[in-house]
């Protein structure tokens, strides 16, 4: 039901007809410039065509139970043909050139875009169950586009070029956020976010210790991640953190010893 082909020299997808019940492909790193020859794998559920050559999304029609679709790091630069994939709960495109047309893909659960110079975040207000969202190492400026997720709990938005953190009203389920690496000099507009158990915000601008205020009603709150900021000069940082925030366990890579 698993077949195998990572790291070969493989250039074109053939000789697969005989494998209708393959439920996994992994063609990791390879040569493949095309997806062809797939239409015989009616029951596969997952497709790993990372670290190849591919153009284009495509070859995918009958693959209709496919569950897990992984396209990391090849030369797509439009997600096209995927539309019809209604059971797809995990997408990653990481290291390609995109987003766009995902608004159909209402079913998606992961979706995984770091690396591809994207500059806005749009184009998701279809993907009402989303529950993990990573848009890291782009060039985002500005949080937005969100307000559709309501189901998200992950998001992650590590080094980008956010400058003000906003445009999170509609996400109350979220666990964990990830802004670490912008330019962001306020900890705002996140109160409501009472779910929240890792805060990741080191390497940033922060200097006021009143925006740890911010995050009083997260009584959840285990992680925070506040380092290469200007507040971690002060030489009560830890102790600080440890008096805003009762409940953390663990202040950057630390855990607190109690």
């Amino acid at each position: 039901q698993t077949l195998s082909l990572r790291q070969n020299l493989i250039k074109q997808i053939e000789n697969l007809e005989q494998l209708s019940s393959l439920r996994e492909l992994d063609l990791y790193d390879n040569q493949v410039r095309k997806l062809e020859n797939l239409q015989d794998l009616t029951e596969l559920e997952v497709l790993d065509v990372s670290f190849n050559v591919l153009r284009k999304v495509e070859g995918l029609e009958r693959l209709t139970r496919l569950r897990k679709l992984f396209l990391l790091h090849n030369k797509i630069s439009h997600i096209e043909n995927v539309g019809h994939l209604s059971s797809l709960e995990m997408l990653e495109l990481g290291s390609n050139r995109i987003i766009e047309n995902l608004d159909s893909l209402s079913q998606l659960d992961s979706l995984f875009l770091g690396t591809n110079k994207i500059t806005k975040l749009q184009n998701l207000d279809g993907l009402h169950n989303l529950t993990v969202l990573s848009i890291q190492s782009n060039r985002i400026t500005k949080m937005e586009g969100l307000q559709g997720l309501i189901n998200l709990r992950e998001l992650y938005l590590s080094q980008n070029g956010i400058e003000v953190i906003e445009g999170l009203e509609s996400n109350k389920k979220l666990t964990t956020l990830d802004i670490a690496s912008n330019r962001i000099k306020r900890i705002e507009n996140i109160s409501h976010l009472t779910e929240l158990q890792e805060f990741w915000m080191n390497d940033n601008q922060i200097e006021n210790w009143g925006d740890l205020d911010e995050l009083k009603n997260a009584r959840k709150l285990e992680t925070v991640y506040l380092e290469r900021n200007p507040l971690q000069k002060d030489p009560q940082y830890r102790r600080k953190i440890m008096l805003a925030l009762p409940s953390v366990r663990q202040i950057d890579a630390t855990f607190i010893r109690f």
